[in-house]
């Protein structure tokens, strides 16, 4: 992977939380999520004080309301599913502004939300702060085994390759009359993926064997000099180690 190639997740800038190593921040974001993951869901209290250290994160890296909200739109289909669970969920029911709804469902409603929520609110802070190279370099650093973080390089990489190649169709066959107004229209974009999943194929071979006459042996070149200092890590660490004693309050006060 080209180490100009900056993925559109990543925000430049030069702040505490971009100047962190990236597997402190790798840990760091994993670590949390686990801890927001094993929080009860009747702690509402405690998913109201990871908001605000998110919230608080995101402000330091100053990747800005839109930025944030932009990279959450993803979300929508995930929140559109959820609304839904109190509706067909079954159990006692109860009233919410004239309409019948399950209570296991309204649970399990904001249980998803919360959390699946608070992830990727993580997940847009860590990748706003962290570009492509340095994340595979962090991964590297916790030992990954090189082979998965070479299927991720390369897997980022040429996903920007094959979506701009698709919208070069799109534009193609746009500018030659194909103007789709219902679902039957769609076959020429079915074609054009497989076309696009076939030269993907092939494309692939030819970056292999052109790699492989370079050298290239089933593993990235090896990195070094990319150690985090003890001072980075705890730091970063109190984090994650204030939302475990928040878990382990809110179930002990369960």
């Amino acid at each position: 992977m080209a180490g100009g190639h900056v993925h559109a997740l990543y925000r430049h800038g030069d702040t505490p939380l971009h100047r962190l190593r990236p597997q402190v921040k790798i840990a760091t974001a994993f670590l949390f999520v686990f801890a927001v993951v094993a929080t009860p869901r009747e702690a509402m209290w405690a998913f109201l004080i990871y908001a605000a250290i998110m919230l608080a994160a995101a402000s330091v890296a100053r990747l800005g309301v839109g930025f944030v909200a932009t990279r959450m739109l993803i979300y929508v289909p995930f929140i559109i599913a959820a609304l839904l669970i109190p509706f067909f969920a079954g159990g006692e029911k109860v009233t919410v502004l004239g309409i019948e709804l399950s209570r296991t469902g309204l649970w399990d409603m904001w249980n998803i939300l919360a959390k699946a929520t608070l992830g990727l609110l993580t997940s847009v802070v860590l990748a706003g702060t962290t570009d492509i190279p340095s994340m595979l370099r962090g991964f590297e650093a916790l030992r990954v085994p090189r082979v998965l973080t070479a299927i991720m390089g390369f897997m980022i990489r040429y996903l920007d390759v094959v979506l701009g190649e698709f919208k070069r169709m799109r534009v193609a066959m746009h500018s030659r009359g194909h103007n789709p107004r219902w679902l039957g229209h769609a076959k020429p974009y079915a074609t054009s993926a497989g076309l696009i999943f076939i030269r993907s194929y092939e494309r692939g071979e030819r970056v292999y064997l052109a790699m492989a006459s370079r050298g290239y042996d089933g593993h990235m070149p090896h990195q070094n000099g990319d150690s985090a200092p003890v001072s980075q890590w705890a730091m970063a660490l109190a984090v994650p180690l204030a939302a475990w004693t928040i878990v382990a309050i809110a179930w002990s006060t369960l």
